[in-house]
C-alpha cells in the first residue's frame, strides 16, 4: 500500500447524522502485507456514530485476500456504529474478485470517480456540505 488519502467531510464530528461521506482514496497493494497498516489508518473513520464512508479503489493495484479482510472489517465496524459503506470499483477484475468470493452484494459498489463526484454535487446542493482534500498519509514503501 503507498498512499491512503483522506477527505473529511465539513461537517464531521461524533453523533453527526449520516451526511457527507469521508472518502478514503486508496493506491497501490492491498493484500496481505499492506492490510493491518491500512486498519490502523481506516480505524478512525470507521469509529463514531453512523459514519459515511467511501473506499476508492481506483488506484490500487492488487487485491487479494488481505484486501478483502481489510474491505470486510472497514463494513463490519462502519455497520456496528450505524453508518455505511460504499466501495468505488472501476477494475472489472476487482468487480470479478469480489463476486467470486461471494461478497459481490455485500457492499454498496460506484462505477467510478465521475459517480462519487455526481453523489457529492447532489450532497452540496441539498446542504450536506462537501468534504474538502486533506494531505494523503505517510505512505509505506516495500
Amino acid at each position: 500500500m503507498r498512499a491512503i488519502m483522506l477527505r473529511q467531510p465539513t461537517n464531521g464530528g461524533t453523533g453527526r447524522s449520516l451526511g457527507a461521506p469521508t472518502v478514503v482514496e486508496l493506491s497501490g497493494e492491498l493484500d496481505y502485507v499492506s492490510a493491518a497498516p491500512t486498519n490502523r489508518r481506516l480505524d478512525p473513520v470507521t469509529a463514531g456514530m453512523r459514519p459515511h464512508l467511501v473506499l476508492d479503489l481506483d488506484r490500487v493495484d492488487f487485491l487479494d485476500c488481505g484486501g478483502i479482510a481489510v474491505l470486510c472489517r472497514a463494513r463490519r465496524r462502519v455497520r456496528e456504529h450505524g453508518g455505511r459503506l460504499t466501495l468505488v470499483v472501476t477494475d472489472p477484475h476487482f468487480r470479478w474478485i469480489l463476486r467470486t468470493v461471494g461478497l459481490g452484494d455485500s457492499f454498496d459498489i460506484l462505477d467510478g470517480a465521475s459517480e462519487t463526484t455526481e453523489r457529492q454535487r447532489e450532497l452540496a446542493v441539498s446542504g450536506a456540505g462537501r468534504p474538502p482534500a486533506v494531505p494523503s498519509l505517510p505512505s509505506r514503501d516495500r
